[in-house]
């Protein structure tokens, strides 16, 4: 299935590809064939436009429902079965805009539209190629920009440090399965991000790795290695994929896979949060966040909340 990834940078095509978050259904795309199959997207958008943020009605799982499944993760994470594991929950909204609407005015690096099945505007890279060396840019760690020293005080605080650490290591771990020389070059820098009416600040770092001159002839499988991305599953990877299964209680499908392009030259990716589907006719958002050890269960719900936003 990742075979046609390799074959395609082999040749020099251009294409695009996105696979739900289990890396089962991977749709790949060559450039010119995206308008007629309604498929859009965007990376490294400056998100120019200036479009008012629109109401919106969303309607989310009870605190209580959240609680129960937060209290059997805390449990697993005593019992050493996960140190951190991306709890996500679907959120019905109400909306006047349809998918391309969304699409459209979303403020956002990385967009993805596809048909009338799902969308997303994503403010995280997955893994970017170029020059022979491979890097990743996991996000960990969210605050409301507005709050009085909002950047001092995610920084500082002990438990966002420690999630982002779990998930820096992670990510070094998953790096050097594929490649060498691994270097963290930046660790732990801010970002703004626009969440409709708000801003939010989020937290990410950078890891790169040297693959050499030859990647694309096996660039499928150093894709397939990566996958689940470490940033929205947990470590150890494993048994929190398994727990992930069991406690959450949904299908999160294709959001928080990845998808990405190929230019030819450069391969570049993005995690696909920031996400809505339309299923029967109803529109759920999809979000979440990490859970340490050291996580507040309110603060957790309130955070995977702010994250329920569309322009």
């Amino acid at each position: 299935m990742f075979d046609e990834l390799t074959a395609l940078a082999v040749k020099r095509v251009p294409f695009l590809f996105y696979t739900d978050f289990k890396a089962n259904r991977l749709h790949i795309f060559t450039l010119d064939e995206l308008r007629e199959n309604d498929i859009d997207y965007t990376f490294d958008d400056e998100f120019s436009n200036s479009f008012e943020p629109i109401a919106f009605k969303k309607s989310p799982v009870s605190f209580d429902s959240y609680k129960k499944k937060f209290d059997i993760i805390i449990e697993k994470i005593k019992s050493g079965d996960t140190y951190l594991l991306n709890l996500t929950q679907p959120t019905p909204i109400e909306s006047d805009l349809t998918l391309a609407q969304i699409f459209d005015r979303a403020h956002a690096p990385f967009k993805l539209r596809v048909r009338d099945e799902f969308t997303c505007f994503s403010p995280e890279r997955f893994v970017r190629i170029e020059d022979d060396r491979i890097s990743t840019f996991p996000m960990k760690g969210t605050i409301d920009a507005n709050i009085p020293d909002a950047e001092k005080i995610i920084l500082n605080d002990p438990k966002e440090m420690a999630e982002h650490i779990m998930i820096v290591d992670l990510l070094r771990n998953d790096l050097g399965i594929v490649a060498s020389d691994i270097q963290v070059e930046r660790f732990r820098y801010t970002q703004k991000v626009k969440a409709g009416h708000n801003e939010l600040i989020q937290v990410s770092s950078k890891i790169s790795g040297a693959l050499g001159k030859d990647w694309r002839v096996s660039l499928g499988d150093t894709i397939k290695a990566l996958l689940p991305a470490g940033s929205i599953s947990g470590t150890p990877k494993r048994s929190t994929m398994e727990i992930i299964e069991e406690v959450e209680d949904y299908k999160r499908s294709y959001y928080s896979g990845i998808f990405g392009i190929y230019d030819g030259n450069i391969f570049d990716s993005a995690v696909m949060i920031r996400f809505v589907e339309k299923n029967n006719g109803q529109l759920l958002y999809k979000s979440g966040g990490g859970i340490t050890l050291d996580s507040d269960v309110r603060s957790e719900y309130d955070e995977m909340l702010d994250k329920v936003y569309l322009i």
